[in-house]
């Protein structure tokens, strides 16, 4: 089963996932997908107000955050992690739940990051807004790192995350029954 939805300009099959016994989610996912990438990546550029970096949650928003940085002739973009590496130093740390991941998970922040972080205007950038977990994880890190959020972006909005006015997305992805009807 399928969906078929257009995104900036392109038209795309998305596969019906079962979540649960009464859940079905559309799998939408940029990797692999240059063409989509860069047309979304575009088109929320368009829609962003003025920032000073971008942050995104590895691992799906790091082909868009990648993307909307270089379009816009950004240095850098900052990542919070899944898992802290080596290189991290005075990592901050939050804990997040969300509709495709089937447990508790941690996001870490590099304390370098965080250092740039302070005082300035932080973009929140993700593929698909859904529960709001990764949102508000990520909005944790950046509030914790003396950020000053700015907007939140992504590229589509599911389920309750279409009603909400602080996000800025390009299109509304619905949520399914287990047969792949339109929940409604």
């Amino acid at each position: 089963m399928y969906y078929t939805m257009k995104v900036a300009g392109l038209e795309r099959d998305l596969p019906i996932c079962p979540v649960n016994d009464s859940l079905s989610i559309a799998g939408f996912v940029i990797f692999g997908d240059p063409e989509l990438t860069v047309a979304c990546a575009r088109e929320l550029l368009a829609r962003a107000p003025e920032y000073d970096y971008i942050l995104t949650a590895e691992a799906k928003g790091i082909p868009l955050a990648h993307e909307m940085a270089r379009q816009a002739g950004d240095a850098r973009y900052i990542l919070a992690r899944k898992a802290p590496k080596l290189y991290m130093k005075d990592v901050f740390e939050v804990s997040v739940r969300s509709i495709t991941t089937a447990r508790e998970q941690k996001l870490y922040l590099d304390g370098a990051d965080a250092e740039l972080m302070k005082g300035k205007r932080i973009l929140l950038v993700d593929d698909v807004i859904s529960t709001g977990e990764s949102l508000a994880a990520l909005e944790a890190l950046a509030e914790k790192a003396g950020g000053i959020i700015c907007g939140r972006l992504a590229i589509l909005a599911e389920g309750d995350a279409q009603d909400r006015e602080d996000l800025i997305y390009l299109e509304k992805l619905p949520l399914f029954h287990p047969d792949g009807t339109v929940m409604g």
